[in-house]
């Protein structure tokens, strides 16, 4: 079957070693990728891969304009070397001017934002977000790492992705590791049955077990579920062997490993 990976992260060469230090540092485990574009393609065609949402996170304002024009640069060499790529942008609570830098992004074929808000430190429904939300409605999604169950890290609980979803009812989001990293309870009592709400399996197969991750992709809907790897956490090999072991019919592993990533990104075969 072939395979879209909807969630990877890539940093550029001259950081990429220190930048996966510094995320298995924050989580505490051990990545098992390199972090660098390179690296990830080198295993596409071993893991039938044919394409990639590729983004970064911008962990303060000033890094947001570089973030993107790396991201819109490695999302062009992807699709120019034959995959389906897109990539989404890069935002920070504290960069000066969302409506431009949106319109910047657009321009440069980025459709879409990707916020962590652990890592940003910031609550998904804090003031400083909404008019980000406020711009990007009906217009381009935003992809939020969503849970945790450290009680330094609360940022991204499933219910205040819910109330923003109640403020902007038109606003597309997906709702990364399940709907909630570590908070899978919480993601499918907040965040279940929501329309406009879309999900990856990045991060959410290898800390539980095959009946358990098989149990809240059905809860939280077959058609709305993506395959991702969370690359460099995880290589290819690694998250397609776990998703193997997931209770799905044919179709409905065919929809997740690809059709459902085709059609929420809107993307032509």
């Amino acid at each position: 079957m072939k395979v879209f990976d909807i969630h990877t992260h890539t940093y550029p060469e001259a950081i990429a070693e220190r930048a996966v230090v510094n995320l298995g540092k924050f989580y505490d485990f051990v990545p098992e990728g390199k972090g660098t574009y390179n690296d990830l393609v080198s295993q596409a065609e071993e893991n039938h891969v044919g394409g990639y949402l590729l983004f970064s996170v911008a962990t303060n304002a000033h890094q947001v304009q570089k973030v993107n024009d790396s991201i819109a640069a490695l999302a062009q060499r992807s699709r120019d070397e034959g995959f389906l790529t897109v990539g989404f942008a890069g935002m920070h609570q504290d960069f000066p001017d969302f409506e431009a830098e949106i319109n910047r992004c657009e321009a440069m074929g980025l459709c879409g934002v990707k916020i962590h808000p652990d890592i940003q430190e910031v609550d998904i429904d804090d003031p400083k977000m909404l008019p980000l939300y406020e711009i990007v409605e009906g217009r381009m999604p935003v992809y939020f790492h969503i849970g945790d169950d450290r009680p330094q890290y609360r940022f991204s609980e499933p219910k205040k992705l819910a109330r923003i979803l109640k403020m902007f009812p038109k606003l597309e989001v997906v709702a990364a590791h399940l709907g909630g990293y570590r908070a899978k309870a919480e993601a499918i009592e907040y965040l279940a049955g929501k329309p406009n709400v879309y999900y990856d399996t990045s991060s959410a197969l290898w800390y539980q077990s095959p009946e358990e991750a098989s149990d809240t992709i059905h809860k939280l809907g077959c058609e709305n579920v993506m395959f991702g790897t969370d690359y460099p956490v995880k290589n290819p090999k690694t998250e397609l062997e776990l998703f193997s072991r997931l209770t799905l019919t044919d179709q409905q592993r065919e929809d997740i490993l690809w059709n459902n990533a085709i059609r929420f990104l809107k993307l032509k075969p």
